[in-house]
């Protein structure tokens, strides 16, 4: 059985500051918070073994990526993936919140929290991302049964993982916190998730 963590990278924003929404358009670094997320993600991982590294084109998935790779002597080259990459939020990118939620209204952004549903304006392919998990997870049924396959990628990507597993726990909320991992258990026959928005 081969293992995948997936982890969302750290905060772009500190507290104080004005959040917005950050989608693939933004190449925003990680934040001061973002780097002690980063940090504690890689003492956590410290002890286990990394087989292979993907992250995002995007600065803060690369940046949290090379943390938890840190200076290990059998670190793996990071591979970047294009879809891995944050979704475009259209007329949303960049704007706080509340002008989000002004927009769209709470019952079109709680469809995207809940299902999945992409709002109206945004420019997001569920089903390319969708396929892009599935080729991954076929990808590492393939490895050997104690290979560590570590992803970091965005929020908007990353809610769309549970959706071409086998199993999941009940109840799973698809949104992945900032400075979180989920572990996915990876066999040719099967995938399953082990455990979902943990944080050091």
């Amino acid at each position: 059985m081969a293992r995948l963590f997936v982890v969302r990278h750290g905060n772009t924003f500190d507290a104080g500051d004005v959040v917005t929404r950050v989608g693939g358009r933004t190449d925003l670094p990680l934040s001061s918070s973002g780097h002690r997320q980063a940090g504690a993600l890689a003492a956590h991982f410290a002890e286990t073994r990394i087989t292979a590294a993907l992250a995002s084109p995007l600065e803060r998935t690369r940046a949290t990526a090379r943390a938890i790779l840190g200076a290990r002597t059998d670190a793996p080259a990071l591979l970047i993936r294009s879809f891995l990459r944050e979704i475009d939020y259209g007329p949303d990118e960049n704007r706080p919140e509340a002008a989000v939620v002004a927009r769209l209204g709470d019952a079109a952004l709680k469809a995207w929290d809940e299902d999945g549903t992409p709002p109206e304006g945004w420019i997001v392919d569920p089903a390319a991302i969708r396929a892009g998990w599935a080729a991954l997870l076929k990808d590492i049924g393939t490895l050997a049964h104690d290979a560590n396959i570590l992803v970091v990628t965005s929020n908007g990507t990353a809610r769309f993982l549970p959706d071409v597993v086998d199993a999941a726990p009940d109840g799973l909320d698809r949104k992945l916190k900032t400075g979180a991992w989920g572990e996915i258990d990876v066999t040719s026959a099967r995938t399953e998730i082990r455990a979902w928005n943990q944080r050091p």
